[in-house]
């Protein structure tokens, strides 16, 4: 009785179709779109912080310009929190 348990049993091994398993064309192409996708996203988004930033510098200009000709100095304009 020992000697059945102590034999061990044969692995099966496994008979898998390469073609199941692969993507293929299929998704390599899904892939590729994808990445061309998150490509485009990224790079629009950049554009559009790159845009605010820029509107935000312009509009800090203009404050201090209007608050030059007004006499002030930027730290007593009413947009200052302190």
């Amino acid at each position: 009785m020992h000697a059945l348990a102590a034999t061990p049993l044969p692995t099966p091994t496994p008979t898998v179709d390469p073609q199941l398993v692969t993507p293929g064309p299929e998704g390599f192409t899904v892939i590729a779109i994808l990445v061309v996708l998150v490509a485009l996203l990224v790079a629009d988004m950049l554009r559009r912080v790159r845009r605010t930033r820029y509107r935000a510098e312009a509009n800090e200009a203009l404050d201090a310009e209007e608050a030059a000709a007004r006499g002030e100095t930027p730290s007593d304009s009413e947009d200052d929190p302190r």
